[in-house]
């Protein structure tokens, strides 16, 4: 049947090229952002599960960052150590120098003057060393001496390290030596080698907790990038298949709109039926 108030075939060919239309719109949007899911309307479910995975790959990226700044700290940290225990095994050799009687009050007083002066500098490396301008030889970092590490993307993922006082104990003690005379340099002895041990025990859980935090910042690592790996497949562009779907629909919109062109031209030819 011919008939001119409605176009049966206009109107299909109009539906189907604004459905098209719907399609290549979509699909250079996918093209040019690099992107699949654009809006909700792409993939509701998609976007849900690419926005957690985002937060936990962000969140994990920091985490490796945290992991590598407490590294700084502890190497920060031995390494002020090794030089307090390089001038303690210094103030060993007077002491066990002074303890010779060979040497007269006056040398001996000379040997105790250069114990003074590490007494000094170790309390200046004690009371001085820093990290982001926190203290971390004297107690003085993070809670008490005790400094928690963020290392993964939960709260839980936490490493704890004991910063507590070198300025204590046997470290404190070798501060009241006197090797101005030979029994002083002989019980200085024993102190110098209470406080080497304290630093030494310091100093290797010190690095315990490096290598952990160095398998920790790994670990965040790489579950970031197994991360990022899913988001991609759900949220990127397959350039191969979109490629392929824009050249479909450039050749359907072509199509559709000489089909729209044709069934419009339909109605005059009721004209020759007139004639």
């Amino acid at each position: 049947m011919t008939v001119i108030n409605t176009n049966i075939k206009a109107v299909t060919a109009q539906n189907a090229l604004a459905a098209n239309q719907r399609d290549l719109s979509s699909t250079m949007q996918q093209l040019a952002t690099g992107r699949r899911i654009n809006s909700a309307a792409d993939d509701a479910a998609g976007l849900a599960i690419s926005n957690k995975m985002t937060s936990q790959i962000r969140s994990l990226d920091m985490a490796v960052k945290n992991a590598n700044d407490g590294i700084s700290l502890l190497q920060t940290a031995d390494a002020a150590s090794s030089e307090l225990t390089g001038m303690l095994n210094r103030m060993r050799e007077l002491a066990i120098q002074s303890a010779n009687d060979i040497y007269t009050d006056e040398q001996r007083n000379s040997l105790n003057n250069e114990v003074g002066e590490l007494q000094a500098e170790m309390n200046n490396i004690i009371q001085n060393t820093q990290w982001n301008g926190m203290r971390i030889l004297d107690g003085g970092a993070g809670s008490s001496g005790t400094v928690k590490l963020q290392v993964g993307a939960q709260g839980a993922d936490i490493v704890t390290v004991d910063m507590s006082s070198l300025n204590s104990g046997a470290v404190s003690s070798v501060q009241s030596i006197d090797i101005s005379t030979r029994d002083g340099a002989n019980s200085a002895l024993a102190t110098i080698d209470s406080a080497i041990a304290q630093i030494d025990e310091s100093r290797g859980r010190w690095g315990a907790v490096v290598n952990r935090l160095t398998y920790a910042a790994d670990n965040a690592a790489n579950v970031s990038l197994n991360s990022q790996a899913a988001r991609s497949r759900i949220n990127d562009t397959d350039y191969a298949k979109a490629t392929a779907e824009l050249a479909r629909t450039m050749i359907l919109d072509q199509a559709g709109a000489a089909m729209l062109s044709q069934a419009n031209q339909q109605p005059y030819y009721v004209l020759a039926l007139l004639r």
